[in-house]
């Protein structure tokens, strides 16, 4: 199974064996960016779906790291004046 590579250019992705340098190069030229990832799969069709999957996975994992920073402060907050609450009332 060889290792692919991915191309992009807006919505349009395009995963090449690593080994096509010369379509690699072609696409480049036309405007393409290298994405970073690279998968070892059978056939383009499954790279292609392994690359959707890392990235929903990532879109997943920066919504709940956001969801987390925006949450964390709110309950700091509670927790002090909760405190300032409590300590008031003695």
């Amino acid at each position: 199974m060889p290792d692919y590579c991915f191309y992009t250019q807006g919505k349009q992705t395009v995963a090449l064996a690593r080994s096509d340098v010369n379509r690699a190069t072609d696409l480049l030229a036309q405007g393409y960016k290298k994405e970073d990832e690279e998968v070892h799969a059978a056939d383009e069709k499954q790279a292609a779906a392994r690359f959707a999957d890392i990235r929903k996975e990532n879109a997943i994992d920066r919504h709940n790291f956001l969801a987390g920073a925006g949450t964390m402060p709110l309950i700091g907050v509670l927790t002090a004046l909760a405190a300032f609450l409590f300590w008031r009332k003695k």
